[in-house]
């Protein structure tokens, strides 16, 4: 199934920010699918899980980001965050991409966008989950119902594609890279918290590596919430496996991997050069993997190989997996810092479809966000992989 809600859609000229990134990838997505595709809004969702009212908090990004940051998200220095979100201001205190005087709304109106982006993410978790348990509940969406949970378009497995989501760089206490508040993370611990499920993947696709959700998930682990997989290779080793079962069940357990520009920022040296030690972009995500340019044809042979150290990490394969489905790596995406990684159509919709196999072959449910992917054409390979799945 397929979550899209205007809502949650950034239109960042409306607020005077000039960045490439186009508001209607998710209608070109619907346009391009022409209606084949069972699609739900976040009112029609939350009928079908039957959720009254609020699904998400600020108690649930406080769960992952410092409180202190998230009050000042609530407060009154909003405005300042938002700017550095979008690096609206320059090193010489000048507007960068930056027209207050063309903007329509108050820049602090686009927390609430982004809250409610953010918040998609979960519900897309939520479907996926519900459809892949058959636990269909009556609902006066009857006919919506049918379709989302039935086997039809070869969705044996729980299946969500969210066009919205992917805010993967925003740090503990701080935002980066367009990125206010991590949405996939954010998603991902309040999962752990509310559902039976004890261990989760979070792969990332984007061409930028996921830096944001490496910090996150490592400063869980060092605060004792989230286990910490062990890496020695004697201990993957045991017949019974009980050292591994042990070590899920003990603690709830978030794996995260990344397969990125191998030197596109955050890891390009002016940024590597003003890294702290123990923060984001140094912090590696449990399974990293770098693509140099040239190197786009090996992109999908890598990450099958990704997923098997996740696979050894693991133990048995994980009760979820998050998907952010960037389509910044496609060759035709105009946003410069992303211009290190070119992949074809045909090799993004190989890389998806190689992955959602994957994942219905071993009973994984998963929900999948659009995450970057910027100007006229970044809606391409999200659609191709959509209705490639259909066929």
């Amino acid at each position: 199934m397929i979550l899209y809600d205007s809502s949650a859609i950034s239109k960042h000229p409306d607020y005077g920010i000039m960045i490439p990134v186009k508001p209607d990838k998710g209608i070109k997505v619907l346009e391009f699918l022409g209606g084949t595709f069972p699609v739900l809004d976040f009112v029609a969702a939350k009928a079908l899980l039957k959720i009254d009212g609020h699904f998400f908090s600020r108690e649930d990004l406080e769960r992952i980001h410092c409180k202190k940051y998230i009050a000042k998200l609530y407060g009154n220095e909003l405005k300042t965050e938002l700017l550095k979100n979008y690096e609206l201001i320059d090193v010489q205190g000048n507007f960068n991409r930056y027209e207050p005087e063309k903007a329509i709304k108050p820049l602090e109106d686009m927390f609430q966008t982004l809250f409610t982006k953010a918040s998609g993410t979960y519900l897309a978790c939520l479907l996926a989950r519900e459809a892949s348990l058959h636990k269909a509940r009556e609902t006066t969406l009857q006919n919506v119902r049918e379709t989302t949970f039935s086997d039809k378009n070869n969705f044996n497995v729980g299946f969500c594609y969210y066009l919205g989501g992917g805010m993967h760089h925003a740090r503990y206490d701080a935002p980066s890279g367009f990125c206010l508040i991590n949405d996939i993370t954010a998603a991902a611990f309040k999962l752990l918290a509310e559902k039976s499920i004890q261990l989760i993947w979070i792969i990332d696709l984007d061409a930028h590596k996921g830096d944001g959700t490496a910090e996150l998930v490592s400063f869980a682990r060092d605060r004792g919430e989230l286990c910490i997989p062990q890496t020695d290779p004697l201990f993957h080793k045991s017949s019974d496996n009980i050292s591994n079962n042990y070590f899920i069940k003990e603690k709830p357990c978030i794996l995260t991997l990344s397969i990125h520009m191998a030197k596109g920022w955050p890891l390009d040296n002016e940024s590597l050069a003003l890294a702290e030690t123990g923060r984001a972009p140094l912090i590696p995500s449990d399974v990293d993997i770098g693509i140099d340019s040239g190197e786009e044809a090996e992109y999908t042979a890598r990450l099958a190989s990704g997923i098997r150290k996740l696979e050894n990490l693991s133990g048995r394969n994980p009760d979820f997996v998050l998907v952010e489905d960037g389509a910044d790596p496609y060759e035709h995406d105009s946003l410069p810092s992303a211009s290190l990684m070119r992949l074809t159509l045909e090799q993004c919709v190989e890389r998806d479809i190689w992955l959602y196999r994957y994942l219905q072959e071993h009973s994984i449910p998963s929900a999948w966000v659009q995450g970057g992917g910027y100007g006229e054409r970044a809606w391409e390979p999200s659609a191709h992989f959509l209705r490639s799945i259909q066929s």
